[in-house]
């Protein structure tokens, strides 16, 4: 019988140190994270690929679509409808009645109406298309439609073959009148290419202010020139350049010689060295029996 002694020892346990070093994979998928593309993209991109995901699968959906739109159209009218947005009043200042009465006549809606339903721009080029309108301007405040309007400044009546026109100071139209008489205040220009030269002829109207009472008018010869028309059939025959120089010389010339009291036709100031006059047949008459009898006379001496 073999006697009981005690256990051998146990060999001690042996101790695995962890290796720190990372592994290959966990390397490099540290240090892809590590570049700006991959962080922003898993930061921002992804979310936002994964939001347009669903959203485009929710889109996808023709009902889903429609119901979409319905919606959003039912929310902008009820915004564009809110009291705060509504135009009850128009006011228009500095139009004539007529240009008043043409205003509101080109408004698109009836008013009351909301101010997303007005087109500024449009209806902005539609009254500056008036020929009677020279610059406008349209705000909206506080419920009313503010359209503050500039006419042009009538300056001279145009007579042509098919009527007689109001000219602003620039020749542009302003309306069209059925006689002189509706504007017996403005001077009168006829002839060809008249309405192109209204700057000419207001200068050569304001060279001639001593003969508006008897002026009828300025006549546009071949484009070129002008005539004054004055009473008892008379006319100024003005030069092509200078006229209004012409003008001021002939005046000059009535003061010293009373040159316009003569009785003529025609005063030719195309040559500034030698003005001619045309007598009337009646002058030319009396000038015959004075020259004739001043050569009797000294014939008989």
């Amino acid at each position: 019988m073999q006697s009981l002694g005690a256990a051998p020892p146990r060999p001690a346990p042996r101790v695995l140190h962890r290796d720190p070093a990372p592994s290959r994979m966990r390397y490099k998928l540290h240090r892809l994270w590590l570049t700006p593309a991959v962080r922003g993209f898993a930061r921002i991109g992804l979310p936002l690929a994964l939001v347009a995901g669903a959203l485009g699968l929710w889109l996808g959906d023709a009902d889903q679509r429609a119901d979409l739109a319905d919606r959003f159209a039912a929310l902008k009218t009820q915004i564009q409808n809110r009291p705060e947005f509504e135009v009850s009043l128009l006011r228009i200042e500095g139009a004539s009645p007529a240009v008043d009465a043409a205003i509101r006549t080109m408004l698109p809606v009836s008013l009351p109406a909301s101010s997303f339903a007005l087109d500024l721009v449009r209806l902005r080029d539609l009254i500056a298309s008036l020929d009677a309108v020279a610059t406008v301007d349209l705000r909206v405040q506080r419920g009313v439609l503010a359209v503050q309007v500039a006419e042009r400044v009538p300056a001279v009546l145009w007579r042509h073959a098919t009527g007689v026109e109001i000219l602003d100071a620039s020749g542009h139209r302003i309306a069209t009148v059925i006689s002189r008489d509706v504007r017996a205040d403005l001077p009168l220009i006829a002839g060809e290419g008249a309405e192109a030269a209204v700057p000419e002829a207001l200068a050569v109207l304001a060279a001639a202010t001593p003969l508006l009472p008897r002026a009828r008018g300025l006549v546009r010869i071949g484009a070129r020139r002008w005539d004054l028309v004055l009473d008892r059939n008379q006319r100024i025959l003005l030069p092509e350049s200078g006229a209004v120089q012409a003008v001021e010389r002939m005046l000059a010339l009535d003061r010293a010689e009373d040159l316009l009291a003569r009785d003529f036709t025609h005063l030719d100031l195309r040559l500034a060295a030698r003005p001619t006059l045309r007598l009337s047949p009646d002058a030319q008459d009396e000038f015959r029996r004075i020259t004739g009898q001043a050569t009797t006379t000294g014939a008989n001496r």
